[in-house]
C-alpha cells in the first residue's frame, strides 16, 4: 500500500494503480482521442478543400497536436486528474503530496506521453511502470505525480473501528513524525482483524503495538486507556492530520469536516470523515483501572475473564 494519504485514502485505502488498469485507461483515452481526431479531420478536410497542399499539411499537424496532445492535458487539468479512461477504471492522478494536480503537472505528463506512449507505442511507459515500485511512468516521475485507485472492492477494504468518544481529540498534541509507515500499517491491520483473534492474543498484540507507538511518539500510553482503544485514537488523529495537510489548513477537529482548498466541508473538493455504520460504533466504555499489587500505583491491565472463561480485550470489535 502506498504511503500517500489523501482525504479519500484515509477512508478507502487508496493504492497505486497497477499496469493492467493503467494500460486499459490509456487505451480508452486513445480511442476517444482518435475518434475526435478523425471526426474533426473529416470536417476540416471538407472546409479546407480549396487551400493548397502546404496549408492543409500545416492544419493537419496543428490538429494532431491540439487533439492528441493538448486534449488530454486540458481534460486532466479540468477534471483534476480524471480522464475518460481513468474514470471508467476508477483511477485518478494526484500529486506526490496527495493534492490534486494542476496545469503544469498535466502539461509535463502530456508532453512526455508523446514520447513514451505515442512514439514508442507504450513500450517505454510499460517498462518504466514495471521498474517503479509505485508503478509510475516517466511522465509521473518528472511531473511529481502518482496514479492511484479510487475504488477498492469492499472485500479488500477492512473496516477500522473508531475510538471511544471519550478518546477523540485526546492525542492532538502527539508528535507523529517519527512513526514509520510500516508501524502504521501494522496498527491498521490489527484494528481491522482484532475481532478474528483470540482475546488474549489480541490483548497481547495491542500491548506490543501500543508500546512501539508510544516509543516513537515519546509519550507513554495514558493510565487506564486500553491498548486497542489507544491505537484507534492515535490512528484517527493521524487521519485527521493527513486530511488537513492534503486539503488545506482550514479548521478541523478530530472527526470533524475539513474544508479543502477552494471548497467547503461536504463539497467534492473537501474532506468529509467516513460515516461508520451504527452497528459498528464502539460503545462509550470508560477505562477501568486495575490495581497492581506492590507497584505503588495503578495502571491498565487485562480485564477479568469474560464469557467462556477467556479474557476480553477491553475494546469492542466491530459487529
Amino acid at each position: 500500500m502506498s504511503e500517500l494519504v489523501t482525504g479519500e485514502a484515509v477512508a478507502l485505502e487508496l493504492r497505486p494503480a497497477r499496469l493492467p488498469s493503467r494500460a486499459l485507461a490509456v487505451l480508452l483515452d486513445l480511442v476517444a482521442a482518435v475518434a475526435v481526431y478523425v471526426a474533426v479531420t473529416i470536417a476540416l478536410v471538407a472546409a479546407t478543400a480549396s487551400l493548397d497542399e502546404a496549408a492543409q499539411t500545416a492544419i493537419s499537424i496543428a490538429l494532431f497536436v491540439l487533439v492528441l496532445v493538448g486534449g488530454p492535458i486540458l481534460v486532466e487539468t479540468l477534471s483534476h486528474g480524471r480522464s475518460l479512461g481513468k474514470m471508467a477504471c476508477g483511477l485518478r492522478v494526484v500529486r506526490d503530496d496527495g493534492g490534486p494536480i494542476r496545469f503544469r503537472h498535466a502539461l509535463v505528463r502530456g508532453l512526455i506521453a508523446v514520447i513514451e506512449i505515442l512514439m514508442t507505442f507504450g513500450v517505454v511507459a510499460c517498462i518504466a511502470s514495471l521498474v517503479s515500485a509505485r508503478g509510475r511512468r516517466l511522465g509521473d516521475v518528472f511531473a511529481g505525480t502518482l496514479v492511484v485507485r479510487e475504488r477498492v472492492p469492499a472485500g479488500q477494504a477492512g473496516f477500522v473501528p473508531p475510538p471511544p468518544p471519550w478518546l477523540s481529540g485526546r492525542f492532538s498534541g502527539l508528535d507523529l513524525s517519527a512513526v514509520p509507515d510500516g508501524l502504521w500499517l501494522a496498527v491498521r491491520q490489527y484494528l481491522t482483524r482484532m475481532g478474528q483473534l483470540d482475546p488474549q492474543v489480541a490483548w497481547s498484540m495491542a500491548g506490543r503495538l501500543a508500546a512501539d507507538l508510544a516509543d516513537r511518539t515519546g509519550a507513554p500510553v495514558p493510565p487506564g486507556v486500553p491498548p486497542a482503544a489507544y491505537l484507534a485514537a492515535v490512528l484517527q488523529e493521524r487521519q485527521v492530520r493527513e486530511a488537513r495537510r492534503a486539503f488545506g489548513h482550514a479548521q478541523a477537529g478530530s472527526g470533524g469536516p475539513v474544508a479543502g482548498a477552494g471548497g467547503t466541508a461536504g463539497s467534492p473538493g473537501g474532506y468529509v470523515p467516513p460515516v461508520y455504520p451504527a452497528t459498528a460504533v464502539v460503545p462509550d466504555v470508560r477505562p477501568v483501572v486495575h490495581p497492581v499489587a506492590g507497584a505503588g500505583g495503578e495502571q491498565a491491565s487485562p480485564p477479568q475473564d469474560g464469557p467462556g472463561g477467556r479474557p476480553s480485550t477491553g475494546f469492542a470489535p466491530p459487529a
